[in-house]
């Protein structure tokens, strides 16, 4: 028979799936994807399907833990905010006074 998930979404709140919040969910479908296109890869070349099992498994286990952890982190936009972050400068350096100057003149 089939399984009923319930998909919890109230009026002004994230998306939420067995406790992982809105882009989460995104990234676990797209590494499991990618986790099944490896297992492909490994068994056409000629490893042993139960090495192919055991490497998929062990790196779904880590994807799975690793999503939870960053879910319950970050929160829903927190690790975007986390990455833009990064991108801004440490410091900015004027090397001369004229872009002051000109904001004094300019009303």
């Amino acid at each position: 028979m089939s399984t009923v998930y319930n998909v919890n979404k109230g009026i002004n709140k994230p998306l939420e799936f067995k406790g992982l919040k809105a882009q989460y969910i995104l990234y676990l479908g797209a590494g499991l994807v990618a986790l099944l296109l490896v297992f492909a890869v490994l068994y056409m070349t000629g490893v042993s399907p139960y090495l192919c099992i055991a490497i998929v498994c062990g790196c779904g286990g880590v994807l799975i833990t690793r999503m939870y952890a960053l879910s319950h982190k970050y929160g829903e936009y927190g690790l975007m905010k986390k990455l833009a972050e990064k991108q801004l400068p440490d410091a900015v350096c004027g090397r001369s006074r004229k872009c002051f100057r000109a904001l004094r003149h300019h009303k």
